[in-house]
């Protein structure tokens, strides 16, 4: 527990808290006015006075808006904009990379034009990305997660087998072991035995 988080007492209830806790005084001095009556009786009564509770709760809510009172219910805001609309614009920006990429091999942009505009959308997708990174703590929650997953002491990486090439009779080249074909001439692959 960080020392900012034992610390910090709420100033005081929150205006949904008040709500419930009237919710239950009411429902409380109903079940106990209510002795002799029927159990459905009481339940029913006991569903009023919340179903009343949670009015005002929906109420206050309606009401503290027009009042210029703002509730902190919001989402995360990084440098005044929501985590899910600069998540967005990365996502837009990434694709602009690429179709700017496709334009230029099918000929339809000059390299200068290229260059100018892939420097303008790389330096905002990397901004966009920083801003994302360092408004919230997500890679050390990730990392604590990864440990707690393999485990405090886990064992180091073993290297991957890689299984022998194939060659091909016909131009040479080498090919993966499971190649049916190869992937230089496509001829048809002996299966090693």
């Amino acid at each position: 527990m960080s020392s900012e988080t034992s610390t910090e007492r709420p100033e005081s209830l929150q205006p949904w808290q008040l709500f419930t806790l009237a919710g239950l005084l009411g429902a409380t001095v109903v079940v106990f006015f209510s002795r002799g009556q029927s159990p459905a009786a009481i339940i029913l009564l006991s569903c009023a006075v919340f179903a009343a509770a949670y009015i005002g709760v929906t109420a206050l809510r309606a009401v503290l808006p027009l009042a210029g009172t703002v509730c902190d219910d919001g989402p995360e805001l990084i440098g005044d904009r929501t985590r899910a609309a600069l998540e967005r614009e990365k996502m837009l920006v990434l694709r602009s990379i690429k179709e700017l990429e496709f334009d230029r091999g099918m000929g339809k942009v000059s390299e200068k034009d290229f260059a100018e505009m892939s420097a303008r959308l790389r330096a905002r997708a990397s901004r966009l990305m920083r801003q994302l990174d360092a408004g919230s703590l997500y890679r050390e929650q990730i990392e604590k997660d990864v440990e707690k997953r393999l485990g405090k002491t886990a064992a180091p990486a073993a290297t991957p087998v890689t299984p022998s090439a194939v060659a091909c009779a016909s131009c040479g080249s080498t090919n993966d072991a499971d190649a049916k074909f190869c992937k230089n001439c496509g001829a048809r692959l002996e299966a090693a035995s």
